[in-house]
């Protein structure tokens, strides 16, 4: 069941004259991969294929996940009345596929892909955290708020399932965190650096992953602040079943602060290299 419509969002409020030029390129981009939700629930649908209740779990879950994309392609829409949401979308969706006839997790457990659903729903509730929190234009301040509660909903969603399939299959701690640092480091595979490259190229210019990346995490990171990494990192330990809070915590969280600025670095003097 949604927790919110598109008919809540206070449209009439746009206002183009607080609009962040940088934040708009990261809004069609997250637009194309949150519109992508039905194919996720197809997938875990399949992986979780005798699991009637988390079944239908995911498919509400797609419901949600769809609607971010609305929400964020109309706004992008609003931002750049050139910008082709349909269009775009076709392309991404041409391009990039999900692994749909899998009837396994590619994690090699269900507790493994829950644990990995747990991190990028913390990914995508610390990151619309962020964008909420410096962006000037209050359309996009309200939605991407509404979208960050909805992925810390999605969050506990995971989480609540993946504790029933941890007693199952007794992942040890180690192999949590496992998991869950391998698909963090996915945040740079082909998904999001084909996202950004249908949602802000045209037709027939060519897809270079490096600078896709680059042109995407250069500017999505610059937006994160100590505090969203701060709670990113709690979410990420009580996933893998380490203490949440505490001196760890704040010694992860800031050395995690610490290596998002030396990628932020990186990918900047890779986006100077590919608009040289």
């Amino acid at each position: 069941m949604k927790h919110w419509t598109l008919d809540q969002v206070a449209w009439d409020r746009f206002d183009p004259s607080r609009i962040d030029p940088g934040q708009v390129p990261l809004v069609k981009a997250a637009a194309m991969v949150e519109h992508n939700g039905n194919d996720y629930a197809a997938y875990l649908c399949n992986v979780f294929h005798d699991d009637p209740d988390f079944k239908q779990a995911a498919m509400n879950w797609a419901v949600e996940e769809v609607q971010h994309g609305q929400a964020l392609g109309k706004w992008a829409k609003l931002a750049d009345p050139s910008f082709d949401f349909e269009e775009s979308f076709a392309r991404f969706r041409e391009g990039y596929k999900l692994p749909l006839d899998a009837s396994t997790s590619v994690r090699g457990t269900r507790t493994g892909e829950l644990i990995a659903r747990c991190m990028v729903e913390t990914g995508t509730s610390s990151y619309y955290s962020a964008l909420a929190d410096a962006t000037q234009e209050p359309v996009l301040e309200q939605v991407c708020r509404l979208i960050a509660a909805d992925e810390y909903r999605h969050f506990k969603l995971f989480y609540d399932h993946m504790r029933r399939y941890l007693a199952r299959e007794k992942l040890s701690v180690l192999g949590r965190v496992r998991i869950a640092l391998g698909r963090i480091t996915e945040t740079e595979d082909d998904e999001l650096a084909f996202a950004f490259h249908c949602a802000n190229t045209g037709l027939g210019e060519t897809y270079s992953h490096e600078a896709s990346m680059a042109g995407y995490m250069a500017r999505a990171i610059a937006y994160y602040q100590p505090h969203h990494v701060q709670r990113g990192t709690g979410m990420i330990l009580k996933a893998v079943g380490l203490p949440p809070r505490g001196r760890f915590s704040d010694l992860a969280a800031r050395g995690g602060y610490a290596l998002l600025q030396r990628k932020k670095r990186k990918m900047d003097r890779i986006l100077e290299r590919s608009e040289a």
